[in-house]
């Protein structure tokens, strides 16, 4: 184990042409969580699945937070760098593609922040129910990055303006973004599987 290396599971594809799924959890999740997700959405496709590194209250996250909706900013930079050298350190072990992120609220958000401070780790990224992961916009140019963004209108945790707002500073920094809004809360729904199964399939050709 490297310094960052996280615990996770890496579950081999049958396809070595399509993009692994990189599946990030929500809080209180693990690395098991989003398998069943990730199957269902390419099941040819290998997947990296890591567990985030910080607890809340025992529950695992990805980075911590002061409030609801409110991150601690140095801990995001901190932490996304560490999962872009994972996932760097992962593709080169195990010989595969850059990964297609497909995170869950806050494993939404720290892909969000993989976008703006290391989108040169993936191939695209299907955020559900993801927000503003950092008070400025992205730090490099997106380079047509192909991104999905998924709200729920009733969400009562995170408000839509803000998912807009996203989706908005990942289109100027170069980003094609496809926001879908649904009419649901916060939880991932089949809706979700269904619009990210389409995406990645777009994004393999």
């Amino acid at each position: 184990m490297t310094e960052t290396s996280f615990i996770h599971r890496y579950l081999p594809g049958t396809d070595p042409t399509r993009h692994p799924l990189l599946l990030l959890h929500g809080t209180g999740g693990n690395e098991d969580d989003l398998i069943p997700v990730g199957e269902m959405i390419d099941p040819a496709a290998a997947v990296l699945s890591p567990r985030g590194k910080v607890l809340e209250g025992g529950m695992p996250r990805f980075f911590r937070r002061l409030a609801e909706g409110v991150f601690d900013y140095p801990d995001v930079i901190t932490r996304t760098h560490e999962l872009a050298d994972f996932i760097t350190e992962q593709t080169a072990a195990h010989a595969i593609k850059k990964p297609i992120a497909v995170g869950f609220s806050n494993g939404a958000n720290i892909a969000a922040a993989l976008l703006y401070l290391r989108p040169d780790v993936l191939a695209g990224a299907v955020l559900i129910r993801a927000m503003l992961p950092l008070p400025t916009g992205p730090e490099h140019a997106l380079n047509g990055l192909p991104v999905m963004l998924v709200s729920g209108r009733m969400d009562p945790i995170l408000p839509l303006d803000n998912a807009k707002r996203l989706a908005e500073a990942l289109r100027e920094h170069g980003a094609v973004v496809d926001h879908r809004v649904l009419e649901t809360g916060h939880g991932m729904t089949r809706n979700d599987v269904d619009l990210a199964r389409g995406f990645i399939a777009g994004i393999n050709g």
